[in-house]
């Protein structure tokens, strides 16, 4: 067993099933607050009740998002001690940043608005909850600064064979990083715009299921003669009234309407970044292709073995002409560079073997493959882009779907609806592979723009695993680690469908407090829907 491989495989399983985590919070956290925000504005109770569930969902994730984030940190010492040793004056300023002052205003804040909302006023209480939101945008902003420099790096020297930060601003204003964080921050909103979208259409289906709403034919108005929801009640069911409609027809029209704008959003930004690409690390771009020779066109579908790093037998079965160059130059006529016309650039410049170096152990001087494994790069690719694409067709249909004011009745249409809240999230993990992936054989990719020069500053990966620990510690980690993330994953969904098949009771238990109480007017405000004593059986209502 190859410790390099292991250790891979180790933080590849960690990082891909923490950032499940984040463009959910980042994502789910913009729109809650949106959502108090326009409760705050204009009083209107279905907002509130909103905030309120969503907010529960999204404390949920969050809280599994820092159990699992915090492993991440401690990995670059337990297996990557070499890889921390070379870009530790670099990487100790953004992530100090993020854990300093990032994080420890999202917590604040967010523990702020968790707490504060009987004992704080509601526009301090809002500007806690922004605080928070803001403070998870930023946390991912120094994220991906330290990440960006990975994939680009610039401000520094070389001293002693090391980085050494000799600029601070062109660290954290690497233009990778500044394309990469609205990139990011888009395909955060995407995630969130599906899970609205998903769970409100479950819970009007129910509501339909139930015989709650009915659909009828409009007898006056300008809807005349048009079906239209009759939006019902049930009696003694804790938030089943009217209010709770409105509930989950705005949003499940917000998550689509959030859903289309993201993928525009992703697509605009996916564009520079991919010019970036084309420039920085041309052999990823070739790779995402699976292009062997220079051209112009983009293969849609490519048959032949795509996983083989000789791509020679690879034949492109639908194919753009032009689009290529568009992607790489803003042109239809360009040439782009292809793997085989890359190779010989990259032996040229970073050599045909690994270096005899005691860092790279049994690896040393063995050949280096700078194309990077094309099945992961090519397909990802795809995926990122198939994915997203999906869920803002499936967000421009269920807008066409609920125009009667309801979700039709169909139980597969439902499922689907469901299920489509994972799209987005295979779309994010898609991208974050294929950028990962994609870079290697470097740990620390090269920067063209130092071609040449003596202060090149790139890392293979083969030289970044600790090289005091044994195959034997690396695997029994990774097995570790990888049983408690599963069971972590166990909780973490277990609590999200409980809440969410609860609907807004679950998340304001107040609700099922003044339903059988109703007779006690001090208990509950019929304005707002908050107020008399909270029940006590609810685990997480100390939240509200």
């Amino acid at each position: 067993m190859d410790v390099l491989e292991i250790a891979r495989w180790q933080f590849g399983v960690t990082t891909v099933y923490h950032f499940m985590m984040v463009p959910l919070t980042i994502g789910l956290g913009l729109v809650v607050a949106v959502m108090q925000t326009v409760w705050y504005r204009t009083g209107k109770v279905e907002f509130l009740r909103m905030t309120k569930f969503w907010g529960k969902l999204f404390l949920i994730n969050f809280i599994m998002g820092v159990a699992t984030g915090i492993v991440q940190e401690f990995q670059f010492g337990m297996a990557w001690s070499e890889y921390s040793r070379f870009v530790g004056d670099v990487f100790g300023a953004p992530l100090a940043m993020e854990a300093l002052l990032a994080f420890f205003v999202e917590s604040t804040f967010l523990g702020l608005w968790i707490f504060g909302w009987k004992q704080l006023r509601p526009g301090l209480h809002l500007t806690a909850l922004w605080c928070a939101v803001i403070g998870s945008v930023v946390s991912a902003y120094f994220i991906i600064v330290a990440n960006s420099w990975m994939q680009h790096p610039v401000g520094v020297t070389v001293v002693d064979g090391r980085p050494v930060m000799t600029d601070a601003w062109a660290v954290f204003t690497n233009n990778t990083a500044l394309v990469a964080v609205p990139h990011t921050i888009m395909g955060a909103l995407g995630v969130a715009g599906a899970f609205l979208l998903g769970i409100a259409w479950y819970h009007l289906w129910r509501r339909r299921h139930d015989g709650i709403d009915t659909v009828a034919i409009a007898q006056v108005g300008k809807a005349r003669g048009k079906e239209r929801v009759v939006v019902g009640e049930a009696p003694g069911v804790p938030g089943r009234d009217r209010t709770d409609h409105a509930v989950w027809l705005k949003s499940l029209r917000i998550g689509a309407v959030v859903a289309m704008i993201s993928f525009a959003g992703t697509a605009i930004t996916g564009d520079f970044q991919g010019k970036l690409m084309f420039e920085q690390q041309p052999m990823k771009m070739a790779a995402a292709e699976a292009a062997c020779h220079d051209g112009t066109g983009f293969s849609v579908l490519s048959v032949g073995n795509v996983g083989s790093r000789d791509c020679n037998d690879v034949a492109a079965v639908i194919e753009v002409p032009g689009l290529l160059s568009f992607l790489a130059k803003g042109d239809f006529t360009t040439q782009v560079k292809g793997v085989n016309t890359l190779i010989p650039e990259y032996e040229q410049a970073y050599g045909r073997h690994l270096p005899d170096n005691p860092l790279y152990g049994d690896r040393a001087g063995k050949e280096i493959q700078y194309v990077p494994v094309m099945e992961v790069t090519y397909w990802g690719f795809r995926a990122m882009i198939g994915f997203g694409g999906l869920a803002a067709l499936a967000a421009l249909i269920a807008l066409i779907a609920v125009r009667t004011g309801t979700v039709p009745q169909s139980r597969w249409l439902m499922r689907l609806a469901v299920f489509g809240i994972l799209a987005p999230f295979d779309a994010n993990a898609a991208g974050w592979i294929f950028t990962e992936m994609g870079r290697q054989p470097f740990v620390v990719a090269p920067n063209p723009a130092m071609a040449g020069s003596f202060d090149q500053v790139f890392m293979f990966t083969a030289a970044a695993v600790s090289p005091g620990v044994s195959a034997g510690e690396i695997l029994t980690s990774l097995i570790v680690l990888t049983l408690i993330y599963a069971a972590l994953m166990v909780v973490e969904v277990r609590l999200l469908i409980t809440y969410t098949r609860g609907g807004v009771a679950s998340a304001m238990p107040e609700l099922a407090y003044a339903a059988r109480n109703q007779d006690d007017d001090a208990s509950h405000d019929e304005e707002s829907g908050v107020g008399g004593p909270q029940p006590a059986d609810d685990v997480l209502a100390f939240a509200y």
